[in-house]
C-alpha cells in the first residue's frame, strides 16, 4: 500500500538533500579542530535564530488555525520546540565563553530566520511544512554530530550539549503532525509541490549560508 504523504515528503527531503562537503564548520566540529571563539558565534547567532523561528511558527500556527489545522498543530509544536531549546542554549553559550553584550551578528547567518519570517507572512502553511521537514532532516544531522564532538573533543558536559541532543533525537510526533499536514493538503488540493520544493531549496542554501558565514570565523 503506498502513502503518497509519506513518499512525499521522503522524495522532497532527498532531492533537497545539501552537498555532505558544503558545511565548512560541522566537520572541522566533529574533528576537534574548530576554536572555541566559533563555537561562541554559533551559540549567539542562535541565541537571535531560535525566537525569531519561535514568533514565525505562532504566525504559522495562526494563520492556518481555521483553514488548515493539521499545519496548525504542526507549527504550534514547532513553536514549543523552539522555546525549550531556547531554554537549552543558554548552558552551552556559557559553555564555551559567549560574550552577548559585544557581539554583532553576522547576515550570512540571520538570512535563515529572515527568510522563515518571510515565509511566515506569505507562504501557504501546508507548503511550508513540506519544505521545513525537508531542511530539518540536514540540521538534525549536523546536530547529531555537533553533540557527539562536544563531549568527545571539547569536554562539555551533557547540560552544554542539551541544545543540540534536542535537536538531534527523532521525533515522532513532530514527524506525524507533518505527514498528517502534508495528507490533509494532498486531498484538499492546497499543496503546491513546485512551490514547497522551491521554498525548501532556498531554506538549504540559507542554512548552508549560515554554516559558511561562521566558517569564518573559526580561521
Amino acid at each position: 500500500m503506498t502513502h503518497p504523504a509519506r513518499d512525499l515528503m521522503r522524495t522532497t527531503t532527498a532531492a533537497l538533500a545539501p552537498d555532505p562537503d558544503a558545511n565548512p564548520l560541522v566537520p572541522r566540529i566533529a574533528a576537534g579542530t574548530a576554536p572555541r571563539a566559533a563555537l561562541a558565534a554559533l551559540a549567539l547567532e542562535q541565541s537571535w535564530v531560535i525566537p525569531a523561528d519561535r514568533r514565525a511558527f505562532e504566525h504559522l500556527a495562526a494563520r492556518s488555525g481555521t483553514t488548515d489545522p493539521e499545519a496548525a498543530a504542526f507549527f504550534r509544536m514547532l513553536a514549543e520546540g523552539e522555546a525549550l531549546a531556547g531554554d537549552r542554549l543558554a548552558a552551552f553559550a556559557r559553555a564555551c565563553g559567549a560574550r552577548e553584550a559585544s557581539y554583532e551578528p553576522l547576515p550570512g547567518c540571520q538570512a535563515y530566520p529572515a527568510y522563515v519570517a518571510w515565509l511566515a507572512l506569505n507562504a501557504a502553511p501546508a507548503d511550508v511544512v513540506l519544505a521545513l521537514t525537508a531542511n530539518f532532516s540536514a540540521w538534525g544531522g549536523y546536530c547529531a554530530t555537533i553533540a557527539t564532538a562536544l563531549r568527545e573533543h571539547y569536554g562539555f558536559t551533557d547540560e552544554a550539549c542539551a541544545f543540540f541532543d534536542f535537536f538531534a533525537e527523532p521525533s515522532p510526533d513532530l514527524d506525524r503532525l507533518a505527514e498528517a499536514a502534508v495528507r490533509a493538503a494532498l486531498h484538499a488540493g492546497r499543496l503546491d509541490e513546485r512551490r514547497a520544493r522551491t521554498y525548501g531549496r532556498l531554506l538549504q542554501h540559507y542554512e548552508a549560508g549560515f554554516w559558511s558565514a561562521l566558517g569564518g570565523t573559526a580561521s
